[in-house]
């Protein structure tokens, strides 16, 4: 099973990058299964239903989030409808949404789940122990497993990774929008990557215009962040899954480059 993963897509830039190079990669490649992180899809921060619908046309099938999924206000109650977008599972119960899908995938069954790392992010449940317990629920419902763990601390990913190491088929680092060339298959068979990167504007600060992220560093004044323009970047991993034992085969980067549009 071929598993195709894209990196957090920034507004514009990112879909526009995501229609230019998905459906051919999808033909060429013979992607089984195609997730993307949504969360700053909508002009750089959350997801709208227009948005998502228009992803969803490109070929993605599954989209996963994180701390900035509650941008847009109308995604809480899209959200709730809308089984397809995930938010991370480590939210309170009480919270709008879920944290993971089962799939059928080529006959086999596919679970993909979506947590939150702790480390300079939200105060959330502990994403070691609530994967404990969705692990212990889909043991017989899902045969593959493939994680999106969203953090900005690289020890905290990587300590997770080998958390779950034989116990899922993959964890997907994605939130600092810096593609990362530590891809791998762990000991016990899961392939890991501590970022994914991201899906938008190359010229950029993590999706935003240079100059406005400069002026806020100087300055430590509040300020209005857009997304930048012009030349975008398709950022992602392509997993091979073995379908009899579930564990990677192999997990290999992918960085594309559009032109200059706008």
């Amino acid at each position: 099973m071929k598993v195709l993963f894209i990196g957090d897509i920034v507004g514009k830039p990112g879909r526009r990058a995501v229609r230019e190079f998905l459906p051919s990669l999808i033909s060429k490649l013979k992607i089984d299964l195609t997730i993307a992180n949504c969360e700053n899809a909508a002009g750089g921060f959350g997801i709208t239903e227009k948005v998502a619908q228009e992803l969803f046309s490109y070929g993605i099938e599954v989209m996963t989030s994180g701390n900035h999924i509650w941008d847009k206000k109308e995604a809480v109650g899209y959200i709730e409808k809308e089984d397809r977008i995930l938010r991370p599972l480590n939210y309170p119960p009480s919270v709008p949404g879920r944290g993971s899908i089962i799939l059928s995938v080529n006959g086999l069954k596919v679970a993909v789940l979506n947590l939150s790392g702790r480390v300079f992010m939200h105060h959330m449940d502990c994403p070691f122990r609530r994967v404990d317990e969705e692990l212990e629920i889909l043991k017989d419902k899902a045969s593959i497993v493939i994680i999106d763990f969203h953090g900005e601390a690289t020890s905290e990913k990587i300590a997770f990774g080998y958390y779950v190491d034989g116990r899922v088929s993959a964890v997907i680092g994605t939130h600092t929008h810096v593609q990362t060339a530590d891809e791998q298959i762990l000991p016990g068979g899961t392939a890991y990557i501590t970022d994914v990167g991201m899906t938008g504007p190359v010229h950029s600060v993590i999706g935003v215009e240079v100059k406005e992220i400069i002026e806020k560093f100087i300055t430590q004044m509040p300020k209005k962040f857009n997304t930048a323009k012009g030349e975008a970047m398709f950022s992602g991993v392509i997993m091979e899954i073995d379908p009899a034992s579930a564990k990677a085969k192999s997990i290999k980067r992918l960085l594309l480059k559009t032109g200059a549009g706008r």
